[in-house]
């Protein structure tokens, strides 16, 4: 009777460890684990590849200077497969299976947006570094973190170039129907109407189409001066060659990011991506410790070139690692206040979490411009970051080859 009460009361102790905030979750000896969560099979595989590959390659580089004050830090890395439910799901595991101390990685705003709501149910401090609807970090959560900027902001380079350069009157907007689409759509729209410029039309469209020549010949009767589309990659590739089959020809066109600056945009869409323009969060000829370095080392790793998906993903390897250093212990208060804390520079550019305008625990981060010009993504905008001049105006007939 005696023993049985001694292990009735054992499990009682136990049991309350997890349910009293602040107490850290057991971890292995010598191990520090850390949940990741990224699309690593569907329809947006592509880009969980590049931040998979870009998170270990960091891994194994943070390892082996000592790890996290002489413990190894282990990714425990799980496949949304770009679904909110899935990323639920998984993250849910992360946390009470696996017991990890934080959670990282975050792409597709959707996916991100559920996984975060998780996070922050259970109070685990979730540093995200790529999905990016501002409602990520405007709707008042104290454990969720973002490195990479909101969407809101993703324009604001493309900004000076059309007011500097371009000069357009009119754009025709499309945008795939998802949390990023819509409010990467909304946002350009308003940076539209600070210019001057008239939106002929603002339309959505499903993800994984195979066949957007309605809406692109909609688009061309407009005849707008300027065409911006916000789109992931299969999408952003199929646009630009049904545009090129349509010969739709205004002064630009212009990616808001995601699926029109990795490598494989201009493998599908051939001489159909030639000279589209995009805003982009990072180049490696920006002035950031170690961005060459690190574009250098994925190249010769992984046989491919690298683009601000993997330089986000990287960089949040180092400033978790950071945070887990400075943090009092691993209960997830104290590392929420080491988040806090956070001030330092990655091939990313400045980590810093603070709250402005509607953001919370938001980093600040500014975008860019870069251009395909015959095969590679050339940064353009702002001049003094250049590798290329910008190539305007553009004879798109002759760009395709008609």
């Amino acid at each position: 009777m005696k023993r049985a009460m001694i292990l009735f009361l054992g499990v009682v102790v136990a049991f309350s460890f997890v349910l009293v905030p602040g107490i850290a979750p057991a971890q292995a000896a010598g191990a520090v684990k850390v949940g990741v969560v990224l699309p690593l099979t569907g329809s947006l595989a592509k880009f969980g590849e590049i931040e998979k590959q870009a998170f270990q390659m960091a891994l194994e580089e943070i390892n082996a200077a000592g790890g996290v004050n002489g413990k190894k830090l282990d990714l425990l890395i799980e496949d949304t497969t770009g679904r909110p439910d899935v990323g639920r799901s998984v993250v849910e595991k992360l946390i009470t299976k696996d017991k990890v101390v934080m959670v990282g990685g975050g792409y597709s705003s959707s996916v991100t947006y559920a996984t975060a709501g998780v996070c922050q149910q259970n109070r685990i401090p979730f540093l995200v570094n790529t999905g990016s609807a501002d409602k990520i970090t405007t709707s008042g959560w104290d454990y969720i973190f973002r490195l990479n900027p909101p969407v809101s902001r993703y324009a604001s380079g493309v900004e000076s170039l059309l007011a500097q350069v371009i000069k357009p009157k009119t754009v025709a907007i499309l945008h795939e129907n998802s949390l990023f689409g819509t409010k990467g759509a909304k946002s350009f729209a308003k940076t539209c109407k600070k210019l001057g410029i008239k939106v002929l039309m603002k339309e959505g469209y499903e993800h994984g189409g195979i066949d957007f020549k309605p809406i692109l010949i909609k688009v061309k009767q407009k005849n707008p001066d300027i065409v911006y589309m916000v789109s992931y990659i299969m999408d952003a590739s199929l646009l630009m060659k049904q545009a090129k089959e349509l010969k739709l020809t205004p002064k630009m066109f212009i990616g808001g990011a995601a699926g029109f600056t990795l490598p494989e945009f201009q493998q599908n869409a051939g001489v159909a991506s030639d000279k589209v323009i995009s805003a982009t969060l990072w180049h490696q000829v920006l002035p950031f410790p170690g961005a060459m370095d690190f574009y250098n080392k994925f190249r010769a790793r992984y046989h491919k070139s690298v683009d601000y998906h993997g330089a986000e993903a990287y960089a949040a390897c180092y400033v978790i690692a950071d945070v887990l250093k400075r943090a009092k212990s691993y209960k997830n208060t104290d590392i929420r206040e080491a988040l806090l804390g956070t001030n330092m520079n990655t091939v990313f550019g400045p980590v810093k979490f603070t709250t402005w305008g509607k953001m919370k625990n938001q980093n600040k981060a500014a975008t860019y411009v870069v251009q395909w010009i015959n095969g590679k993504l050339e940064l353009v905008w702002p001049k003094e970051h250049a590798t290329k001049s910008f190539a305007y105006p553009v004879n798109w007939l002759k760009v395709w080859g008609y």
